[in-house]
């Protein structure tokens, strides 16, 4: 088991307070020290210059499969020099009618290097594998679909 923590520091500053009008933006400090302006997303009165939640949400997703497939690639010997993903978040109404990340796409493109070439299939099913064993895409209710890219 492990733990994790975040710091997030909002203010209004002086600023209105009041249906609609109201400073969205706020610092994230991570626990080693990295920080990060978010917002709400510019669709909802947030800075198009900040990162939302439903982007850290995807980003957590993409980061956390692209980690679990390096650790499985490397254990069966395959050389990755290179991997991208241009993922994609839906936000929809669930089941229940609420607002919710309800789809999350993601699109890994792999080059591999060396004597030991993983095949198509055997790419299929290490992405299945990092699906399955993702810390992340364990922990959400969002339907994530990984469609790997060829490259």
């Amino acid at each position: 088991m492990s733990e994790h923590h975040t710091s997030l520091n909002w203010q209004r500053d002086g600023g209105p307070f009041e249906r609609g009008d109201y400073k969205r933006e706020h610092q994230l400090r991570f626990e080693r020290g990295q920080q990060l302006l978010n917002s709400a997303a510019p669709g909802y009165g947030g800075a198009a210059d900040a990162t939302d939640p439903e982007e850290l949400l995807l980003a957590a997703v993409s980061s956390c499969h692209m980690l679990t497939f390096l650790a499985l690639c490397a254990n069966r010997s395959y050389t990755l020099d290179h991997y991208t993903d241009d993922a994609v978040a839906t936000l929809d109404k669930n089941a229940d009618g609420k607002f919710a990340v309800t789809h999350v796409t993601l699109n890994p493109r792999t080059r591999f290097s060396g004597d030991k070439i993983p095949s198509a299939e055997e790419i299929a099913t290490l992405h299945e594998r990092a699906h399955a064993n993702c810390f992340i895409a364990n922990s959400v209710k969002s339907t994530v679909e990984v469609r790997p890219q060829a490259d």
